[in-house]
Parts: C-alpha cells; sequence; structure tokens
C-alpha cells in the first residue's frame, strides 16, 4: 500500500470530520483567473457542505460566474497530527427564501453552538435578506490523517 492510501480517510471518517468542524478555506475563481480564498463558517445540508454570504461579496460574483470551488478542511498544527479534507465541486445556489434562512441557521448553529435557535433565528432573518445560500455538489474528496504514518 503506497502512502497516499495509508492516509486517506474512510467515506465515514470524511462525514465525521466535516461533522467536527466549524470551518473551512473556500477557494473562487476571480474574473482573472486567479483564486479567491476565504475562511467561511459552514454548515452542512444532508452532508453536503453550505454556506451563505452577502450577495454583493466577491465570491458570490465569482460563483454566479463560474460555479466550481475548492473547500479545504484541515486541523493539527505538527506534520505528524494533520488531518484534513479537500472538496472539490460546484457551489448550487439556493434562492428559496426558506432555503436560505435554513443554511443561515445551520451556519449559525455552528458558529454558535450553545445558543439556543429561538435565539439565533432573529438574527438570521435579519441577516438573511442580504444573503444568498450554496450548497456544494462534490465532484472529488482528498483526505489525509497523518497520525496514520506514526
Amino acid at each position: 500500500m503506497n502512502q497516499r492510501a495509508r492516509i486517506a480517510m474512510s467515506e465515514d471518517e470524511v462525514t465525521a470530520f466535516l461533522e467536527g468542524a466549524r470551518k473551512l478555506q473556500l477557494a473562487t475563481i476571480n474574473p482573472d483567473g486567479t483564486p479567491h480564498l476565504v475562511t467561511m463558517f459552514y454548515g452542512l445540508d444532508e452532508g453536503r457542505i453550505a454556506f451563505w454570504s452577502y450577495a454583493k461579496a466577491q465570491k458570490v460574483r465569482n460563483l454566479e460566474r463560474d460555479p466550481r470551488v475548492s473547500c479545504l478542511i484541515e486541523t493539527g498544527e505538527d506534520y505528524n497530527e494533520l488531518r484534513g479534507v479537500l472538496l472539490y465541486g460546484e457551489a448550487k445556489r439556493v434562492d428559496e427564501p426558506e432555503q436560505v434562512l435554513a443554511v443561515g441557521l445551520h451556519v449559525t448553529r455552528r458558529m454558535t453552538p450553545d445558543v439556543a435557535d429561538e435565539l439565533l433565528l432573529p438574527y438570521v432573518e435579519q441577516t438573511g435578506r442580504k444573503r444568498v445560500a450554496y450548497i456544494v455538489e462534490r465532484t472529488k474528496v482528498v483526505s489525509w490523517d497523518h497520525r496514520r504514518l506514526t
């Protein structure tokens, strides 16, 4: 078995890793072809990465032109502790107001896990008026767990 195969996570491990994290690095493509990279809180919608953003943000303008994304979630400080998942896919825009609010609630719950939904909902409804939401449909998943190297 090669080293790449030794450190790859199973699908169940990828799922658990995504459920346990809160932030990701989201890469979209700028008009000139360069990457636009931002840190985002995210939620999960039936296991898929879900995020929202203000409608006028650069990442939204990029996604309207080209929906391809890369999403990186990684933990660990030292090399032998590094674990991560890199998802490639297409960000599908969610337009229904109820769906945008649902994504917003998923994201906000992960940002503030100890706050009750009834306290989060007014914020989500208020800020959701100026936001759009996306669900990432995966096309490729790369994962690693360097703890397996020891």
